[in-house]
């Protein structure tokens, strides 16, 4: 259990502030094949920066795609030639897609295509859910093509080989796909298809009802920027006009994602009080279907007005509105509403949403996955085929632990429930293997909690201990793992020691030292402290340093100086705060307080091995007797001593490894959760 990625979200009260939304995915990964397949450089900009993005940006590479990052500018030289024909640059090539069904759908119609004509053999493969999602009706209709497809473990599922064509191609045509299983079926055959128009029109018709026709929308939009006009019947009959070629715009911008909209505009719509939430990136004339979620939105209730290229979202109706409705347009979106209707009246009607069968084919199984997980924090649901209905909690438990959210290694899911530490009785949610974001949205939950406000304090994990104790080490473990703000308090002495060793400041002048921090602009990078815009992460470790420290450390004003600092830290979704006085002085009301020690000589052997590690040479018994000095001026200083707090868990790691450490005090964690 302790081994999963968790991230606790504390109860939220209030949401306001600015958020500025990522490139949508469906664009980006659609403009990344058009870019790949047109001549000439594509120069691209807000281009998603995320998991399913990368795959294909490294597939694109692979097939002889030149790809360079140019500051926010993504610039992709495509395969076309000067004769509007596509011509292969490597023969053969092994794609790994990770999850990313718009990335495999389309690049296994255009390499399937590719092959067939010119030869070659491609292998596309993913993770282990990817070849669980079915994609038997693209390789029906490829094969009716003339296309050779072959399925390399089960039948109608990834992984796949396409290879030159057995007889003459194409075959047909005309072709047929089902419109009741995917759009990303007929998107990919419509950004594939241009190839084979050189000697005459490419037909594909739809059998059935076609779902998502919103993203089939996006697909025709950007197949005309990239100068390919495709003739439709209705959404039954596709047509692509002999003579279509791909012709970069030469630029393109990515518009914003109105998937990752939904979870704000219901944020807005559940928390923006007293203040409104504005939404960058997207506006009410987004060529992408999810924006339909606004009209969604505001049947349950939500205040949403529309400006250029953004949303802004206030509380409406209160409490929010059951609806009933037909979500074949929005599928994606339509799990947000799912999680709204926590916020509607528990002893009303319930939110019943339709039209969602895609739902069982996605990253997971979200129908189940979603009823599964809205029962966890006191939903009632029921599921269906194509349906899900939710409605509110009762009430929530008033004690035991915390709902943990099951991600299914789904971005959404992720996202959605995130919501669900709205509720007003709510003591917040654990979200699982929070990473899954990085499909999609990988800043997701930094944009969260900086647009909102907890109910209650930010949760504080304090780790104390004497010198060389481990305490650091085990604090930023700590703070990876619950992914937690990072509180490296010894690091901020430090830095007035290594400040006032520049500055030739006396250690002992408490006035000069008070003063000389006042002019010190510092900040804490994930790669160690800069002061004044100097990185001085290293210069911070040196011996003459650590011992310098020590002795500012004792002066009461240098404390005070760094409190105010020390406690700015003190953000959502939480801190882990590592020192001397984090639990009895800077932090007590922290949740959790862990005294880590270690006896004399196991710390200074652990120093001894750090220092050899970094080409410092150092005599053990000289180490033995320094920490026996700092530990004696660090218990008795008359201010903040270094004692456990009361409350304090005691932890001795004389014979424990690091990792037994984390899970020993991970466990103590979450059991108070």
């Amino acid at each position: 259990m302790y081994s999963i990625p968790a991230l606790e979200l504390p109860p939220l009260l209030s949401a306001a502030g600015t958020v500025v939304l990522p490139g949508s995915k469906s664009i980006s990964n659609r403009i990344l094949l058009l870019a790949g397949l047109s001549q000439g450089e594509t120069a691209i900009r807000g281009l998603l920066d995320s998991d399913d993005t990368r795959v294909m940006l490294a597939a694109l590479q692979q097939l002889g795609c030149a790809v360079v990052q140019d500051g926010d500018v993504c610039r992709v030289t495509g395969l076309g030639g000067p004769d509007a024909r596509v011509t292969l640059a490597v023969p053969q090539a092994q794609l790994f897609l990770g999850n990313a069904g718009t990335a495999m759908r389309p690049l296994t119609a255009a390499l399937a295509v590719l092959a067939a004509q010119q030869g070659g053999c491609f292998e596309l493969s993913g993770i282990a859910r990817m070849h669980e999602r079915p994609i038997g009706d693209l390789v029906d209709a490829l094969r009716e093509l003339g296309c050779t497809v072959t399925c390399l473990g089960q039948e109608g599922y990834p992984p796949l080989r396409v290879a030159a064509a057995a007889g003459p191609f194409p075959a047909r045509r005309q072709i047929r796909v089902r419109g009741d299983v995917s759009s990303q079926f007929l998107t990919a055959l419509l950004l594939a298809l241009p190839l084979l128009t050189a000697q005459g029109d490419m037909v594909i018709e739809v059998e059935g009802e076609l779902i998502s026709k919103p993203y089939i929308d996006i697909t025709l939009g950007l197949l005309a920027r990239f100068g390919i006009s495709v003739q439709r019947e209705g959404w039954s009959r596709f047509t692509l006009p002999q003579g279509s070629r791909y012709q970069s715009p030469g630029e393109i911008w990515v518009e914003g994602d109105a998937s990752s909209a939904s979870y704000f505009v219901a944020l807005g719509a559940i928390a923006a009080v007293d203040a409104p939430l504005r939404i960058e990136g997207v506006g009410l004339d987004a060529i992408q279907g999810d924006v339909r979620f606004i009209d969604a939105a505001r049947a349950m209730g939500a205040d949403v007005q529309g400006e250029a290229n953004a949303l802004v979202v206030r509380r409406g109706a209160w409490p929010l509105k059951a609806v009933d409705m037909d979500c074949n347009h929005i599928p994606d979106a339509a799990m947000t509403l799912a999680v709204m209707a926590l916020f509607t009246d528990p002893d009303g009607p319930a939110t019943r949403l339709t039209g969602i069968a895609s739902w069982r084919v996605k990253e997971t199984d979200r129908i189940a996955a979603m009823a599964t997980e809205l029962r966890k924090v006191g939903a009632r649901v029921t599921e269906g085929p194509d349906f899900i209905e939710v409605s509110a909690p009762l009430h929530a438990p008033e004690s035991g632990p915390l709902p943990r959210i099951h991600t299914y290694d789904d971005h959404r899911m992720a996202m959605c429930l995130s919501l669900a530490a709205l509720q007003g009785d709510s003591r917040g949610v654990v979200i699982e293997d929070p990473r899954c974001v990085g499909k999609t949205f990988p800043d997701y939950f930094e944009t969260l909690f900086a647009c909102t406000r907890p109910r209650g304090a930010v949760p504080v994990l304090a780790v104390d201990g004497p010198v060389a104790s481990g305490k650091g080490t085990l604090a930023a473990q700590l703070a990876q793992g619950l992914g937690y703000r990072l509180l490296d308090s010894g690091a901020l002495y430090r830095m007035t020691a290594w400040a006032a060793l520049q500055r030739g400041v006396a250690l002992d002048d408490e006035a000069a030292l008070v003063a000389m921090l006042a002019g010190l602009d510092v900040a804490f990078e994930p790669q160690g402290v800069r002061v004044n815009g100097v990185s001085v992460g290293d210069e911070l470790r040196s011996e003459a340093v650590g011992n310098a420290a020590s002795k500012v450390a004792v002066l009461p004003g240098v404390r005070h100086a760094l409190d105010g600092l020390q406690h700015s830290l003190r953000a959502l979704p939480g801190l882990v705060a590592d020192g001397r006085d984090m639990g009895t002085v800077v932090f007590p009301d922290a949740r959790l307080k862990i005294f880590l020690t270690a006896s004399a000589e196991s710390r200074a052997g652990r120093r001894h091995a750090q220092l050899l590690q970094r080409g410092i040479s150092s005599r053990i018994n000289d180490l033995l007797a320094d920490l026996r000095e700092r530990d004696a001026r660090d218990t008795q200083r008359a201010t903040h001593p270094l004692v456990p707090a009361q409350d304090a868990v005691l932890l001795d790691n004389s014979d424990l490894t690091i990792a037994q450490t984390v899970d020993q005090v991970l466990q103590v964690w979450w059991s108070r959760a």
